[in-house]
């Protein structure tokens, strides 16, 4: 093998890892965040667990992937401990599809329809196909399927130089040889966990082993021990992002790693002993792609079946490893600010999930900052000073939301985004300045009140009247706020605009009744300008209510 060769190979393998990462990035944003909301809504079934792991999985394409947002929804209280069990299970089969996609590349055939199945026979076509939806179409849909073809073409290419490369190999004795060490069950291990730590992915670590598997000089004697070896490597990946995380976060992460290592050594132990006392004569056949997809699927379909009926004891085994330590323990997040627990830094890493996290927290900053409107406009008629202090503190809140969420959003704009997306996350970003406005004029409202408490002033009967209905109108807007919020509908989009209408004629009749009032009362200027303070706090709110509509409106009508 010459130098040629040897930079053939790397530039393959370049690929190879380019395209899975490109496959596997268009998948993501073509489920939109929809498999792991999926995923983060799950029962309470272990079985179930294993089922939407294995789904998800296979849908994006790596068990690390998947095993990394169960961490972090974990670590943000989204899912209990035990919930995660399954998935994870899940996961190390739903990675195995890769292996079965890449296989397609060992088939061997005269029959035309069989070679057409070959990568080398339509990744080509397929690689023009998505050249045409990213250049010629606008739907960012459409773009998102050309990247995954691409990515798809790619990988296939990359593989294929990758097996063309490794070919002189098979006269290299020495190159037999070092897979012949392999054959040694630990030394296979070792070199399969190394391997798949240092890529942190089974998928790309079993596809390269695939890859090699063309010089026919790997056995599958040293093909078991090598995947053995990857589904212990890839648990690196889950393991270093929960680095720093909650305690249950980090017990997560060694569910997964006792989750490998367990169910390895029951299945080398067993298969072993076995093939002691009744030798297996596959071992010595040279491995094809199939064969090692095969071998990677029933290697972890075993340790699932195995494994499945003991999974609350992997939780038990991961909290004595994981213990809680007093010093250690993190304050909790305040029940109102307990959301922003849903923003993980873990689910940066599917900005498309991250958005979905995003907009369910600014949801829940909403609803602190309308509640706060809500007890600021029942104090002009019934000022509580306890009332007023909690107004205080629901603005605070919807400030610490608004750092968090801002900077959030800023690291999600730093990912590629679709320009579905990017629209999206403008759109939040202007709305989460808009609710902030909200909880600011609440708060203003309510020292307003304080004001009014203070100097022992009051409105009229008749201003009163009026005032509770403004108020109870501003109310009901901010609720259709709150609704359209939750599901986009312009049948709420237009009656919030006939209620700020309404609330315009309102102000009007206020300001005309008291006017007469206020001049003849000797604290008329001080009522004036307190009147004057809490219609412009009202009618700032519903702008700013109104405000947050729109900029939801103008996401969905593109």
């Amino acid at each position: 093998m010459d130098l040629l060769s040897i930079f053939t190979m790397i530039g393959g393998l370049a690929l190879f890892l380019y395209g899975m990462h490109l496959l596997g990035e268009g998948l993501a944003k073509v489920s939109g965040g929809k498999m792991e909301a999926i995923l983060s809504k799950l029962t309470d079934s272990p079985l179930k667990g294993v089922l939407l792991g294995a789904g998800a999985t296979a849908v994006i394409q790596s068990s690390s992937a998947t095993t990394v947002m169960v961490v972090g929804f974990v670590n943000s209280g989204i899912m209990q401990l035990r919930q995660a069990v399954g998935i994870i299970m899940g996961a190390n089969i739903g990675t195995t599809i890769t292996s079965w996609i890449l296989s397609l590349s060992g088939i061997e055939s005269d029959n035309l329809f069989v070679k057409l199945l070959k990568p080398d026979a339509f990744s080509p076509i397929l690689a023009m196909i998505g050249i045409i939806l990213l250049m010629f179409c606008k739907s960012e849909r459409k773009k998102d399927v050309g990247t995954i073809l691409i990515g798809f073409a790619i990988l296939m290419f990359g593989m294929d130089t990758m097996s063309s490369a490794v070919e002189p190999l098979r006269n290299i004795p020495a190159f037999t040889e070092l897979f012949v060490a392999f054959s040694n069950p630990i030394v296979g291990m070792i070199a399969g966990t190394i391997l798949t730590a240092i890529i942190q992915s089974s998928s790309a670590s079993v596809g390269i082993l695939q890859a090699l598997c063309i010089t026919g000089a790997i056995p599958y004697s040293a093909v078991l021990p090598i995947i053995a070896g990857q589904n212990i490597g890839t648990c690196i990946t889950a393991l270093l992002s929960s680095i720093g995380a909650s305690t249950n976060a980090k017990r997560a992460a060694f569910i997964h790693l006792y989750f490998n290592v367990i169910g390895t050594a029951v299945f080398m132990i067993g298969f072993y002993i076995i093939h002691y006392i009744s030798p297996f004569d596959f071992l010595e056949q040279i491995a094809t792609p199939s064969g090692i997809a095969v071998t990677h699927s029933f290697f972890n379909i075993f340790a699932t079946i195995i494994l499945l009926p003991f999974s609350y004891k992997l939780v038990t085994l991961a909290s004595i490893s994981v213990r809680d330590k007093e010093e250690n323990i993190e304050p909790e997040l305040p029940a109102k600010l307990a959301p922003l627990a849903n923003m993980d830094k873990r689910f940066l890493d599917n900005p498309p999930f991250a958005l979905t996290q995003c907009k369910k927290t600014t949801g829940a900053m909403l609803a602190l900052a309308n509640e706060s409107a809500e007890e600021a406009i029942a104090l002009i008629t019934n000022y509580s000073g306890k009332k007023a202090s909690y107004v205080e503190d629901l603005e605070n809140y919807v400030d610490c939301y608004e750092d968090e969420i801002n900077d959030y959003i800023f690291k999600i704009d730093l990912a590629p985004l679709s320009e579905a997306d990017s629209r999206e996350l403008s759109a939040m970003q202007n709305c989460v300045g808009n609710i902030e406005r909200v909880a600011d004029y609440a708060l203003s409202i309510a020292l307003s009140a304080k004001k009014m408490e203070k100097k022992k002033l009051d409105f009229s009967k008749e201003a009163k009247e009026d005032l509770k209905l403004y108020g109870s109108t501003v109310l009901s807007l901010i609720q259709h706020t709150a609704e359209y919020w939750e599901a986009p509908d312009p049948v709420i989009a237009n009656d919030a605009s006939q209620l700020e209408n309404e609330l315009n004629r309102i102000e009007k009749r206020i300001i005309k009744g008291e006017k007469k009032r206020l001049k003849k009362d000797k604290y008329g200027v001080d009522m004036g300008f307190i009147l004057s303070d809490i219609l412009l706090g009202m009618k700032k709110v519903t702008e700013h209510s109104v405000q947050v509509i729109e900029a939801v409106q103008s996401v969905q009508s593109e």
